[in-house]
């Protein structure tokens, strides 16, 4: 595609014609820069892309977007332009056919709750016959298929991982596309030339606040509403249970949507209540809306299963998907490491979530303690070389909720996980029974060996993540394939006895 062209919807600094030069790929790492590619300066927390111009021009490229001039040579083009990340977003839709528009786009924001209600939501469409695809922390999914990208993304990708998966969404035949969509997606504009159909808003607690994110808890709140202001929302769903709703969505011009378990609202959960069979834990409730009231069974448990559920069934139902639909695909919707259930042994209840700070650790322990279990036994680690003040409040927690903590490594990286174990040892309240095992996979097998018939056992911290981070280096690493490898061994060494 000729660079002019590319550029249509970018408004230069300068009046100087564009160049005519052909373009086959945009890019914002200068190591995939080469003949025929238009390099992005992106400006991020640790790094200047401006810096990196050089070498791409040694890599071949000779057509730059830029928000300042670059010292190069005659021959490179270089635009320049007040926001190059959202120029690159539009130069990267009009690269791959503007495939967003032809999708209905559906965002999905706040603290905690996208990735399962997304899911959900996912399962919901493909399970009634709504072709769509996924993009958020766990990965990429198009009408049913796993899709990966060349590169590690975040939970929002930059635009130009976007604009590869609509195509290939489009492709496939999607009519929709569900997209998590974070604060520091939005700050940074990654979403920019987006239109969303429908937005929500899950719930909102301070996260994110500090270092490279978000230097304060207003600049988090300003970011979360730019979704339901800046993108052109038809719709906006939101929690009304949670009071920060009217501070994030107030502002939308589009059509509200409510949503609640404890209030009356558009969308509303009655009659909630737990169930636990031999190995499995969940929730059931009504769905009352539009005059129906549906009854809903969640293979997960806890009361906030039940606001993503019902959250994503508002979704659904804008989307055209009846509500007895909607129950039936959420019947069986599993979400990987968001309170997954792994069926290993008799009576024992195994669960892997991502839970890794001290609020959200605190939460998860607390919903399986209102299953009454016999024992709760919580393995959990932190992290190495940074967020070391989790340590203390991930420490405070377990030892606070649960009859047996089981201290290990979650991806140490170049710190000794001895060290790390320490810090978390230190704060825990010294009545909990407590073993340390450096090795995960150790403490995984631990943990199995010593469960008993009624317990339920939290694996917490690494979620739906396939790697330990190590020295630098991702090993790979999965929690579910180690669980149910050493219940494998237990009932062959139970049935040779």
């Amino acid at each position: 595609m000729r660079l002019s062209q590319l550029l249509t919807r970018v408004t230069p600094l300068s009046a100087a014609p564009i160049p005519d030069a052909e373009i086959t790929d945009v890019v914002y790492d200068s190591r995939m820069a080469g003949e025929g590619t238009l390099f992005v300066c992106l400006v991020g927390a640790r790094t200047d892309g401006h810096a990196y111009a050089p070498s791409a021009y040694e890599r071949g490229c000779r057509a730059f977007l830029a928000s300042r001039p670059l010292e190069l040579p005659a021959d490179a083009a270089v635009i320049l332009c007040a926001d190059p990340r959202a120029a690159m977003a539009a130069a990267c839709e009009e690269l791959h056919g503007r495939p967003a528009e032809k999708l209905r786009l559906i965002g999905i924001t706040g603290t905690k709750g996208k990735t399962t209600t997304a899911l959900l939501l996912y399962a919901a469409l493909n399970g009634a016959g709504r072709r769509a695809a996924y993009i958020g922390s766990n990965g990429i999914r198009i009408a049913g298929k796993p899709f990966t990208l060349p590169t590690t993304t975040p939970t929002t990708p930059e635009s130009r991982e976007l604009a590869i998966c609509f195509e290939a969404a489009v492709r496939a035949g999607c009519e929709f596309a569900v997209l998590e969509v974070s604060s520091q997606a939005l700050k940074t504009s990654r979403c920019a030339s987006l239109t969303f159909e429908s937005v929500l808003f899950t719930n909102f607690s301070p996260d994110h606040i500090g270092g490279a994110e978000h230097p304060d808890l207003a600049d988090y709140i300003a970011s979360k509403a730019r979704l339901f202001t800046d993108y052109g929302a038809r719709h906006a769903v939101y929690n009304a249970d949670d009071p920060m709703w009217e501070t994030i969505v107030g502002g939308t011009d589009a059509a509200l949507v409510s949503c609640a378990v404890d209030r009356p609202a558009d969308f509303r959960a009655e009659n909630v209540a737990p169930f636990r069979s031999d190995t499995a834990l969940g929730v059931t409730f009504e769905c009352a809306a539009h005059g129906e009231r549906v009854p809903v069974r969640l293979r997960m448990p806890g009361e906030f299963s039940v606001r993503n559920a019902l959250s994503a069934m508002a979704l659904a139902s804008l989307c055209g998907v009846g509500l007895r639909e909607c129950a039936a695909a959420l019947a069986d919707a599993t979400v990987e490491g968001r309170f997954e259930i792994v069926p290993g042994l008799p009576g024992r209840t195994f669960v892997i979530d991502y839970a890794h700070n001290g609020l959200s650790l605190t939460s998860a322990l607390t919903v399986l303690r209102a299953y009454r279990p016999r024992r709760l036994v919580c393995l959990f680690g932190s992290v190495g070389g940074r967020t070391t003040g989790r340590r203390a409040e991930l420490g405070q927690a377990a030892s606070t909720l649960a009859d047996l903590c089981i201290v290990t490594s979650d991806n140490p990286d170049g710190e000794p996980p001895a060290r790390i174990l320490a810090d978390i040892e230190a704060a825990m309240h010294p009545d909990c029974p407590r073993l340390l095992a450096a090795d995960r996979a150790e403490a995984i097998r631990m943990a199995v060996r010593l469960s008993e018939p009624g317990d339920v056992v939290l694996l917490a911290g690494k979620g739906h993540e396939d790697y330990q981070l190590i020295r630098g280096e991702k090993v790979p690493f999965c929690e579910r394939e180690i669980l149910l490898s050493e219940c494998e061994a237990i009932r062959r060494e139970r049935s040779s006895y």
